[in-house]
């Protein structure tokens, strides 16, 4: 189970200096999501800073570019990192698509089957001056009269999918080079639901195990002081609380009277009452913060169920000091391993 890191930095000079010293600890990979941020800028830098860890996308957003722009950024990222690119894709949530990208929305399963499709097309034959017609409700394209001028280093680049809910999670089977999971879970949830369902879009798509790379993710918090890197860790667990989509995913895991009182306490408004009404047990359950050594104790849950873990500090309702121990911390589990 190979460990893989999403750095942070409150610059892109430190976001870059981070994902070397991943790069230096061993990791697996080097991620990179968007929102904050673009996706493809900082992923560029970290491509010309680093020399050969693979570098990814977790997550680009796939519905606010067409799938040309997406296809000709990660054939130039693939370019700039010598072929090292994971294109991951994940379709965000109706409002921020249609609210803050003026973007379409429609039945998020099959558009993002026909985004990747596109992509895959455009990534293969964009290089060949030959006519390239998509059929499509969602992302039909018509390419005529274009030739990009030069080779592709991959006519291939992975396309990994993330996803939390059912119908999702089964196209990421079916069609995905991996599945990448949301920042909290747990190993029951990976192989108690997301395996299955998993397996259910392999079987869909003709495929076995083998032709999927499963990323489970995890905020991690390996400090010293046990109880203050739970705390850490209770901020992101809150945020995430008080989105509607994973309602579900809390209350699967025994949570829905905490995750509803996290919701209150956003309502009011009280940033840090939301904090204080995720306990212990929570953030145990779901993430992996703790001493050095109970979270590489949790961190084995995984062995045997996800070929890479994505480590990940916490960001939510702590300050920077604290986002930059826990990736400190993480680094070093990292080297160990």
């Amino acid at each position: 189970m190979r460990l893989t890191v999403a750095p942070w930095g409150k610059s892109l000079a430190e976001l870059v200096s981070v994902a070397r010293n991943a790069e230096t600890a061993g990791a697996g990979t080097v991620w990179v999501s968007e929102l904050h941020r673009s996706a493809p800028v900082p992923l560029a830098a970290i491509a010309r800073a680093t020399l050969g860890v693979r570098i990814g996308t977790a997550v680009a957003l796939a519905f606010v570019r067409s799938p040309m722009a997406t296809a000709l950024e990660a054939m130039d990222l693939d370019e700039l990192s010598g072929g090292r690119l994971v294109l991951g894709l994940g379709s965000g949530v109706r409002r921020l698509n249609e609210d803050w990208h003026h973007a379409r929305w429609g039945r998020p399963v099959a558009h993002l089957r026909e985004t990747v499709a596109a992509i895959r097309e455009l990534v293969a034959r964009s290089h060949l001056g030959v006519p390239i017609e998509l059929d499509g409700e969602h992302e039909p394209v018509r390419l005529r009269g274009f030739q990009r001028p030069f080779p592709p280093v991959r006519t291939a680049i992975p396309i990994f999918l993330a996803a939390v809910g059912p119908a999702m999670t089964r196209l990421a089977g079916e069609i995905g080079d991996g599945w990448i999971a949301h920042e909290l879970g747990s190993p029951a949830n990976l192989r108690d639901n997301v395996l299955p369902r998993l397996s259910e879009g392999l079987v869909r798509g003709g495929r076995s195990r083998s032709d999927l790379e499963v990323v489970a993710s995890a905020c991690c918090v390996p400090y010293a002081d046990g109880r203050q890197a739970r705390r850490w860790a209770a901020g992101l667990v809150a945020f995430y609380a008080t989105v509607r989509t994973y309602e579900d995913f809390f209350a699967w895991h025994g949570f829905r009277g905490e995750a509803q009182a996290v919701q209150e306490a956003f309502r009011s408004g009280d940033e840090r009452g939301m904090v204080d009404a995720v306990p212990e047990a929570m953030v145990d359950a779901l993430t992996l913060a703790g001493t050095p050594d109970e979270v590489a104790e949790r961190l084995a849950g995984y062995e045997g169920l996800a070929d890479a873990v994505k480590l990940t500090p916490p960001t939510r309702f702590v300050p920077p000091e604290a986002t930059r121990a826990a990736q400190e911390g993480i680094l070093r589990l990292v080297a160990g391993s």
